[in-house]
């Protein structure tokens, strides 16, 4: 039997004691959010918060994390509200989402321990994304990394426009409903 907490209730799970993490997650607690990729620690889809640091849950032995604390994808906020999910979503990272959790949790861990990573600890990301939505993810962590630090969120990348928008009147019957301001 091994007792540890997982996102924040106290279970005991009466498997094998080398049984991988993911396993125990997936089939004995029903928290599939963390994804089964490769099995042997290379892609990161299975990455959960231990004790606060990102780790693999396919390459941990459930015997070898008595008393551990354990965070999931589906624990890490309601609705998700954590600063990484809402950049990911504001940036629409997502394209096929199968490494979205793992990654999620991987970016987490890291703006926890490093509040404003440099380029180097981002690419120190084990995670990997075979469907290129690495600038997406790198401006997601630059955003996350802003919001947690309390600073107002980015709302593009993009420098801003010197030249003021186009407002429409939705009310005006008159033949064009756009107005421009002089420029």
């Amino acid at each position: 039997m091994t007792r540890m907490t997982v996102n924040g209730q106290a279970l005991e799970y009466k498997l094998d004691p080398q049984t991988p993490l993911l396993w125990a997650l997936r089939d004995a607690s029903n928290l599939t959010g963390t994804k089964y990729g490769c099995g042997t620690g290379q892609c990161g889809a299975c990455t959960v918060i231990i004790d606060g640091n990102a780790v693999m849950s396919c390459t941990v032995a459930i015997g070898s994390l008595e008393g551990a604390d354990i965070t999931t994808i589906e624990g890490l906020s309601e609705g998700r509200a954590h600063p990484v999910q809402q950049a990911w979503a504001a940036e629409q990272v997502s394209q096929c989402g199968y490494c979205e959790p793992g990654f999620i949790m991987a970016i987490a861990a890291l703006l926890q321990q490093s509040p404003n990573p440099s380029a180097e600890q981002v690419d120190a990301l084990p995670n990997q994304c075979p469907c290129g939505a690495t600038p997406r993810i790198r401006k997601a962590i630059a955003r996350a990394a802003q919001a947690m630090a309390g600073a107002a969120p980015l709302t593009s990348f993009a420098p801003p426009s010197s030249e003021p928008p186009t407002v429409s009147d939705p009310l005006s019957s008159g033949s064009s409903t756009e107005q421009q301001s002089p420029g």
